[in-house]
C-alpha cells in the first residue's frame, strides 16, 4: 500500500514541476515580446555605445533627476570615455567599471 502511495506522490510532484515550467516559459517569451516593441534606449545595453548613442541613453538615465542639465553633462561625458551607461534612473553603476571607478578631485563619483 505504501508503494502505490509514494509513486503518486512523486507523479504529481513531476507533473507540478512541469506546470510551472511551462508557464515561467510563456512569462518569459510575454517579456520578449514587450521588449522588442519598446524605444530603442528602454532596451537597455549598457556597454559598447556608439558616440551617437550617448545622448539617449544619457537621455533615459537622467529622466528622472531634478538636475537634468548637469546629470546630462557628465553622464555624456562619461558615455563618451567609457561607452557605457549603466542601466535605469538611478544605482547600478558596478555594470560600467570605468564609469564606477571615474572620480572627482574630492573623491566623489563622477559618472551620474
Amino acid at each position: 500500500m505504501e508503494k502505490p502511495v509514494c509513486c503518486l506522490f512523486f507523479l504529481a510532484l513531476f507533473f507540478a514541476l512541469l506546470a510551472g515550467s511551462s508557464t515561467m516559459a510563456e512569462s518569459q517569451q510575454g517579456r520578449v515580446t514587450t521588449s522588442t516593441t519598446a524605444k530603442p534606449w528602454h532596451r537597455h545595453r549598457h556597454s559598447g555605445f556608439a558616440a551617437s548613442e550617448c545622448p539617449d541613453a544619457c537621455s533615459f538615465r537622467c529622466s528622472k533627476t531634478a538636475f537634468h542639465k548637469p546629470c546630462m553633462f557628465y553622464c555624456q561625458e562619461c558615455c563618451y570615455k567609457c561607452r557605457c551607461v549603466p542601466p535605469g534612473t538611478y544605482a547600478h553603476k558596478e555594470v560600467c567599471p570605468c564609469y564606477n571607478s571615474w572620480k572627482t578631485k574630492r573623491g566623489g563619483p563622477k559618472c551620474p
